[in-house]
């Protein structure tokens, strides 16, 4: 049966991916065949997009395509060819100023700012491969109007089209909006982050008074070697990966798991005022989580309240005695040394999530298919079995795309890490302070530290373009293995 399931699961990717190579390939093979095909309408709409309708006596829909075609031309010509003709270079003319003894005012010289050039340039490419697209498609409507003209069948004119986008269409009306903002604030600003990786933009190269030019894989060869001029990213790269992989499991596990714990207790039905217990774990929910964690972060500093009771409760001389504080020490560096701090962060972190994942699994609990429980019960199956065997199989399934998406989450938790650690953990690794890391540094801390604290720019969209590929692989990977499953049909009404 597995084997079946197996093969069946491998012949849906494979026809997956089939159907997604003969949509391109259909794609530009519909474009050659009204190219070849076509009459001189229809080809005459290569060179003025709107011909092909206004051969069909479509004016106003020829003329406004027309118009949309002239308008692309004069933003190319005006807005994006001056800034492509730089795109190579990214600029040439440094900015440069003098003084003018006439007027006695500094006068500056029209000079290139590579971080507009790589912008402008990125919108134009963006703009020309929507044309591109839009000219493709034109031209295919344009064959099938001549086609529809053949059988005499109906053509809408523009304004029945007007009245279809507020009708039938509306969908492609409401949804124009969102994914224009979707381009503008997801889409573009990725480009740039994946452009900017392959230059040398940093603090010495530094727009408008400097210029910036590509460098090609330079700086994925820093992050990934560690010796030559490459100073220690790729020894820091290493460190901080792996932390960030363990503190990703840790942080997701021990919060799904105490929170369904948490969660089995406080619903049992031998727990008295149930709603009161789950009251004061929901409190930890209503204060914001920076504000938690500045003043968790205050009590447990090196002087803070913590120590300061530790240290007259005598607490602090007993982890002496035991070897798990140096004799000279006065205080536990709960939040200062590299070993006690990732215990520290991942602790608090319980704190701050459990909450979360306590009311989350006690939705759940609530629906779980009480027909298979009471069926295991008069069959004589024990509490622990009931919970690992119908239980927690209901809640993985349920809960396993927010399990996907917690990981990938902590993976980016920016908070936790950086205002426990903000202005308290200084790094004694040399090689990591060389490429402005820390031991407590997730990919995604670095990141930002590179660039608010040392304007790294190139080596921080390395990073963000690391972190983006092991976030896609890891959700797709472990979704199509939790969805390949088909456990979710046991527990589908």
């Amino acid at each position: 049966m597995a084997k079946k399931k197996k093969k069946t699961e491998e012949v849906v990717k494979r026809d997956l991916w089939k159907e997604v190579k003969e949509g391109f390939r259909k794609y530009f093979a519909d474009f050659g065949t009204a190219v070849n095909k076509g009459d001189w309408g229809t080809r005459a709409s290569l060179i003025v997009m709107g011909a092909g309708f206004m051969a069909r006596k479509q004016y106003a829909k020829g003329i406004l395509i027309t118009l949309v075609q002239i308008m692309y031309f004069i933003v190319f010509a005006i807005y994006s060819l001056p800034y492509l003709a730089k795109f190579g270079t990214l600029g040439t003319v440094k900015m440069e100023q003098t003084f003018d003894p006439i007027t006695m005012q500094q006068t500056t010289n029209n000079y290139d700012n590579s971080f507009l050039i790589l912008i402008h340039s990125m919108i134009s490419i963006f703009l020309l491969v929507v044309f591109v697209m839009y000219y493709i498609h034109n031209m295919k409507a344009a064959y099938q109007l001549e086609k529809d003209a053949w059988i005499g069948k109906h053509v809408n004119n523009i304004l029945e089209d007007i009245a279809d986008m507020v009708g039938k269409k509306f969908y492609i009306t409401l949804l124009t909006l969102p994914t224009i903002g979707i381009v503008l604030m997801n889409i573009l600003p990725i480009l740039v982050l994946i452009a900017i990786a392959f230059t040398n933009y940093d603090q010495n190269h530094m727009p408008p008074a400097a210029l910036f030019t590509w460098v090609g894989f330079e700086n994925f060869k820093a992050l990934f070697s560690s010796g030559g001029m490459t100073i220690t990213f790729g020894y820091a790269f290493g460190k901080v990966l792996s932390w960030t992989l363990v503190w990703a499991v840790l942080a997701t596990f021990t919060n799904f798991i105490g929170g369904i714990v948490l969660a089995v207790i406080i619903n049992s039905k031998g727990v008295k005022f149930p709603k009161m217990w789950r009251s004061l774990f929901v409190i930890a929910i209503a204060v914001p989580q920076f504000v938690t964690l500045i003043l968790v972060r205050n009590f447990f500093r090196d002087d803070g309240i913590v120590n300061t009771l530790f240290a007259n409760a005598g607490i602090t001389d007993f982890f002496k005695s035991i070897g798990l504080l140096g004799a000279n020490m006065q205080y536990i560096p709960f939040l200062t040394s590299k070993g006690w701090a990732k215990v520290m962060i991942v602790l608090i972190n319980i704190w701050v999530g459990i909450p979360y994942q306590m009311l989350i699994a006690t939705g759940v609990l609530m629906n779980a298919p009480q027909d298979q429980l009471e069926s295991a019960r008069i069959d004589g199956a024990s509490r622990s079995q009931i919970f690992w065997k119908i239980t927690i199989p209901y809640i993985l399934v349920v809960q396993g795309p927010a399990l996907i998406t917690d990981f990938v989450r902590n993976i980016n938790n920016f908070n936790v890490i950086y205002l426990l650690t903000q202005d308290v953990y200084t790094t004694t690794d040399q090689m990591l302070a060389n490429s402005n890391a820390k031991e407590v540094d997730l990919l995604v801390t670095w990141l930002f530290r590179l660039t608010n604290e040392y304007y790294n720019y190139k080596m921080a969209s390395v990073i963000g373009i690391i972190v983006f590929i092991i976030c896609v692989i890891f959700t797709l990977v472990s979704y199509s293995k939790l969805m390949a499953g088909g456990r979710e049909e046991d527990y589908q009404i």
